[in-house]
């Protein structure tokens, strides 16, 4: 069994703020401690760089109903002119690094915080992630361009990726 190092610390919060967290630990049916480690994990791995790389939540719906707007030639440009340097830039500012662990890695938490589905598996050194994000095909279409652009042009390696409406399937080796 993997365990991790912990630390003690003691902090001193607003009651009104300790009785939302007690509320909430208790909805999730974790202890306040729990809750505590998944807050500062989120704001460690994401919060605390969002305003930094320029980052604003978008309700779904609305992310749903402006990707529908575009054509799929427009969806590509998109990604080609702009969406991979940002998301090149973006990943090695909050990591420090643009290798492909750092990258996917990224990736990951990036998913996580959006609240997407996401299976990762391994089988030998290949690795295949499903991302169920129910947006629609361009937002898929738009992923699969990006990630496409960043593993040719910076990791110069092939990778295999299928989409649909609902999902996207990202196929590689290491």
């Amino acid at each position: 069994m993997d365990t991790k190092k912990s630390g003690t610390v003691s902090f001193r919060l607003d009651s009104e703020l300790v009785k939302k967290l007690r509320k909430e630990a208790a909805r999730q049916d974790v202890s306040l401690n729990v809750l505590a480690n998944k807050v500062f994990k989120r704001y460690v791995d994401w919060g605390m760089f969002e305003s930094q790389v320029g980052m604003v939540p978008v309700a779904r719906p609305i992310l749903d109903a402006l990707f529908k707007k575009f054509s799929d030639k427009e969806i590509i440009e998109l990604a080609q002119k702009v969406g991979r340097d940002i998301v090149r830039d973006i990943a090695k500012f909050m990591k420090g690094s643009m290798d492909l662990e750092s990258f996917m890695s990224w990736f990951e938490t990036r998913m996580k915080m959006s609240n997407f589905d996401m299976n990762h598996s391994v089988q030998g050194n290949t690795h295949t992630y499903i991302i169920k994000h129910e947006l629609g095909k361009n937002w898929s279409l738009y992923h699969k361009t990006v990630l496409e652009l960043i593993f040719h042009d910076i990791f110069q390696k092939p990778i295999k990726i299928e989409i649909n409406e609902r999902m996207f399937e990202i196929t590689f080796s290491t």
